[in-house]
This record gives C-alpha cells, structure tokens and sequence, in this order.
C-alpha cells in the first residue's frame, strides 16, 4: 500500500490473514525476582536518551538525491568503477595443499629430533653440578653383558 506522507510516500507491505502468525513468547514461570528486575530497570534508565535524528545520515539517500538533481541538469552519469570482489578461495584445494607440504610422521618425528638437537642447552652452567669419572671406561664397561645367567634353585 502506498499513502502520502508529507512531502513523499510511505510504502506498507499488506499481508493476508493466512499469512500472519500468531506470536509466539515464553510464559514467565513463577514470580519475577525483584532484584532482577530493579537491574533491569536500572539498565533501562542508564541507556535512555533523547534520540536526535539529524546526527545520522543516510549516505543512500544523500546520493540518491544527488543522482537525481544532475539527471535534472541534464549532466551525464558516470557509472561508478566496480570494486572487484576478493576471489573465492578453494578450502578443499588448499588443504589438499597444506597437506601435500606437510611431512609424513616418521619424517616429522626425524625433524622433531634435529630441531631438539639444534637447541642450545638453555641452563645456567653456573649453578650445573661438575661430574668427575672417565666416559671412556664407562662405556667399555657398559659394552659387557651385565646380567648372568642363574639358577632358578638358588
């Protein structure tokens, strides 16, 4: 429906009976606690104002009427250039190929090995404990079988 409205028109979509739903709103359970709503009734009262229109603008608008005022010149329109939209980007093929650059598990496990070696021993040799023995003589003792074969009577 289209009615005049001061200097313009107002335009109302119309919808048939059938077309309309009743409302559908939760029922309250119980008695309202009146601490909540003196919250709410504070909340309420902290973000009331006065609403002024005129700080808004409708930049639609303003264009719209200005598009008008030079087609009533007589002056030519430029369309505007079109921003292109930002291309849309394939997820299944960019995983496909995240997942062709990302290493196999024993490669990872390899590579985990090199970055643990690579790092510096970040603790304060300072406060390290000095160890005394000789790792030569060590590790010729540890290359001998240190269990022996017993008897199960014993």
């Amino acid at each position: 429906m289209v009615e005049p409205r001061g200097t313009g028109m107002a335009l109302y979509t119309l919808r048939a009976a059938g077309e309309v739903r009743a409302p559908q709103f939760g029922h309250a359970e119980g008695d309202l606690d009146a601490e909540m709503v003196a919250i709410a009734a504070a909340i309420i009262r902290q973000r009331t104002g006065n609403f002024d229109p005129s700080i808004y603008l409708d930049r639609y608008q303003e264009a719209l009427q200005q598009l008008i005022e030079a087609k009533m010149k007589g002056l030519t329109i430029k369309p505007r250039p079109l921003s292109t939209p930002s291309p849309v980007i394939d997820l299944m093929a960019a995983l496909k190929r995240s997942l062709a650059q990302e290493p196999s598990a024993p490669e990872q496990r390899a590579a985990k090995s090199k970055r643990a070696k690579q790092i510096t021993d970040r603790r304060q040799p300072a406060l390290l404990l000095p160890l005394a023995g000789n790792r030569k003589t060590k590790q010729r003792l540890s290359a001998k079988p240190a269990v022996t074969k017993r008897s199960r009577g014993a």
